[in-house]
């Protein structure tokens, strides 16, 4: 929200107030408190009719420093919060002197400035990293007498701010506005599904505004030197998250808001969806099962979209009788296929529902504030909201889940959850605009829950359309209702990895768009894109996706890049590791991955798979593409060849090529299986010297099947010898350089293999 006209004036109505001094501060062992008044205090009389703004400075974790600004403290404080699972009482430094107070955790301090004029300094490594000075902080009276609390944090020469939610446009959020409030908006616009109150820069340092609500930003685009955000509150509190790098500011940020959850390997593989609105039955779902396995493309996962449930009926949670008539041996006859199964769900109950009844009897859906239960006919006739505040409809929903499971069905497609209204009461009192945001928090954790309740604990996985700060936890989450055309395409790579910059480890797509149908051309780019993200799905709108509703070249790009990815799965298992353990999302800006090479900066047509992978979809019929290269020898996985950076680079690629290549100094693990995600990963595996540093010495763990454990191989090289030693000798494996047929084979009962350059 702007609340300035230009450098010099105020917009229409808008009255400010700004911290002039640190007039008097307080300190404990764990925090700072500084009071600030909107004057300088030049006599006694100066402290009458003047307002005070009251700043304290904390730490919820080392490297991370909390400040929470404060006009009237006197409000009631309605749910919900955010949960930090990772806060706590990190030991911290206080200093309190004349000139200055200091807050230190970690490597980071909070200066502030007890001088003629306000400022605040967020210091690490010897240098200022951002800063909040004159009229950087402050309190917004609109005209409509609305109170507004404002932070604006400076943005240095070459400061890019990146994140915010999975957002649509340009990576790099300089110059945008952008609103958190969580929209049913597509893939084309500035609203997003899933929004996120955190960005990262590459200046060393992260902010996430400690708010569930509405967080405006105006990232260098009300004062194009500054991020500014601002609440509709009496309070604002957000954190300062040290790096230095990218990867180290989504490693604290992950450890304070949530890790991204380990997914089954299986979910990996294939999923093949009924689509939206076609006419499907069993037979229809057979046809499609036993198509592909005709033409020999494997396939992980079957998704029955919303009509599995009876028109006007959603949710009720009951197969159709009309067109599914068998469900629980129609599940026992995919999973006797090796294929696991979801469904579709929303939060919502249609009034024709035998549920809408029961629900809204025992209170479990959103009501007025006159008591009567909150309807619209968007979507679903009548339809009611559940509300997730309340236990027992939390539980009752989840009852409804574990009966499906029960059935046969392993996992559930969360749609929606963005389209709720603020003119309600919740059972918990909980504050309706911090509400919107925050329910798909609790609606894809209620799911995620049961999943994993029902699996004893172990991986489960969701497929969610709607998030915000936390979401992370709940994956894996696609980018919701693209259309069919190359230029969404690039709108939904880039709001990929917007989230990949917002804490999320996987993220999914409609392989060759939702909307419409997909030109066969579209749908063969979107396939090696789609199978080289973290998930991949094939569902849309109003057509079947089965590759041979193309052409014949469209099943044989899918079966090429869905064996590629199979075998990948020793390598894209480690991947997912990092992203569980240390929030590093598998599929990765440039820039995160080279924050240090000023070219990657701004790109966003391509992307790294892990750090060793990266991919160039081509976004054009005719296969044109233009991709930049970061410094050294690159190889492609799919042919070999070579490409020497930094440089950018010009190709045109065949229906079943795209740029696909491998990091120098890369051993990359190759699976023996390409048929299947879940298998044994040491057994058989290839592993792919590529471009090996002179005195290269490197370890990796191929993991088991469920990404735990795993077999330990150290491969080193000496002038023109490479050696691979491992720690298993029961299973077979091979050493080959990459982009060449040159390779050694040990049999069982081998734990060393040497090959020479």
């Amino acid at each position: 929200m702007k609340f300035t006209d230009g450098y010099w004036g105020m917009r229409p109505g808008v009255e400010a107030l700004h911290p002039a001094q640190a007039y008097d501060v307080e300190s404990d062992p764990s925090s700072l408190t500084v009071y600030a008044p909107t004057r300088r205090i030049e006599h006694r009389g100066d402290t009458l009719n003047r307002p005070l703004a009251t700043i304290r400075f904390t730490s919820p974790m080392d490297g991370v420093v909390g400040v929470r600004i404060t006009h009237h403290s006197g409000g009631v404080e309605r749910p919900p919060r955010f949960e930090l699972p990772g806060a706590g009482s990190p030991p911290v430094t206080t200093h309190v002197a004349d000139d200055v107070a200091e807050l230190t955790s970690g490597p980071l301090t909070a200066r502030i400035v007890r001088g003629d004029d306000w400022r605040v300094d967020f210091v690490a490594d010897g240098r200022a990293l951002t800063s909040s000075g004159t009229k950087g902080m402050g309190f917004m009276t609109t005209s409509d007498s609305a109170h507004h609390v404002v932070q604006r944090l400076d943005l240095g020469p070459g400061d890019v701010v990146y994140g915010l939610g999975e957002r649509f446009g340009p990576l790099v959020k300089n110059g945008q506005v952008v609103d958190i409030w969580n929209n049913d908006g597509g893939t084309a616009s500035e609203q997003a599904y899933k929004n996120v109150p955190f960005y990262l820069t590459n200046a060393g340092y992260g902010v996430f505004v400690n708010h569930p609500g509405r967080v405006s930003f105006e990232v260098a685009s009300e004062m194009v030197s500054r991020t500014q955000f601002s609440v509709e509150d009496q309070e604002l509190e957000y954190f300062v998250i040290h790096g230095p790098t990218p990867k180290d500011i989504l490693d604290r940020y992950t450890a304070l808001t949530g890790r991204p959850a380990r997914v089954p390997a299986w979910s990996y593989g294939l999923w093949l969806s009924t689509s939206f609105t076609t006419d499907y039955d069993e037979a229809t779902v057979t046809s499609f099962v036993e198509g592909m396995a005709e033409h020999r493309i494997p396939l992980s996962v079957f998704h029955f979209d919303c009509f599995w449930m009876r028109e006007f009926n959603w949710c009720d949670f009951e197969w159709d009788p009309r067109t599914f008539p068998d469900p629980e041996g129609m599940l026992a006859r995919l999973h006797a296929r090796g294929l696991r199964t979801c469904v579709w769900i929303n939060p919502y109950i249609a009034q024709r529902s035998a549920l809408f009844d029961q629900a809204a009897s025992k209170g479990y859906l959103l009501r007025r504030r006159d008591g009567s239960v909150w309807q619209w006919d968007r979507w679903q006739a009548g339809m009611g909201v559940v509300d997730f505040t309340n236990p027992e409809a939390r539980e009752w929903y989840a009852s409804h889940l574990r009966r499906l499971i029960d059935m046969g069905v392993d996992s559930f497609k969360t749609d929606f959850g963005e389209r709720i209204p603020t003119d309600v009461v919740w059972d918990d009192g909980a504050d309706p605009e911090r509400m919107h945001n925050y329910y798909a928090q609790l609606y894809n954790s209620t799911v995620a829950e049961v999943l994993r309740e029902k699996r004893g604990g172990a991986d489960a996985v969701v497929f969610a359309r709607s998030a915000t700060a936390g979401g992370q936890q709940f994956p894996v989450h696609w980018g919701g209702d693209c259309d069919s055309t190359f230029a969404s395409m690039a709108e939904s790579l880039r709001g990929g990895l917007s989230l990949a910059m917002s804490g999320f480890g996987y993220w999914s797509h409609d392989i060759g768009g939702f909307e419409n149908t997909p030109d066969p051309a579209v749908f063969k780019r979107w396939v090696p894109f789609g199978l080289l993200s973290s998930h991949s799905r094939l569902h849309g709108a109003g057509s079947y996706r089965v590759p041979w509703e193309f052409d014949d070249e469209a099943v044989d790009v899918l079966r090429r890049f869905t064996t590629l990815k199979l075998r990948l799965m020793p390598y894209l298992s480690a991947v997912a590791r990092e992203a569980h353990e240390q929030g590093t999302p598998m599929m990765r800006p440039m820039a995160l991955e080279f924050p240090d090479d000023p070219a990657t900066t701004y790109l966003d047509r391509q992307y790294m798979l892990g750090d060793r992978i990266l991919v160039a979809p081509v976004m054009s019929a005719e296969g044109d593409v233009s991709y930049y290269v970061p410094d050294g020898t690159w190889t492609s996985l799919l042919d070999g060849s070579k490409v020497t950076g930094p440089r950018w680079v010009r190709e045109t690629h065949g229906f079943g090529s795209a740029p696909v290549l491998v990091r120098p100094d890369t051993v990359l693990p190759l699976g023996a299986t390409d048929d299947d995600p879940q298998y044994d990963y040491a057994d058989g595996v290839t592993l792919l010297v590529h471009e090996p540093a002179d005195g290269h010495d490197s370890t990796l763990v191929v993991p088991a099947a469920e990404g735990t454990g795993g077999t330990t191989v150290r491969v080193t090289r000496s002038g023109a010898t490479v050696r691979a030693t491992t720690d298993r000798d029961d299973v077979p494996w091979r050493l080959r350089l990459g982009g060449t047929d040159t390779l050694v084979e040990a049999e069982p009962g081998t734990t060393s293999l040497t090959l020479s350059l």
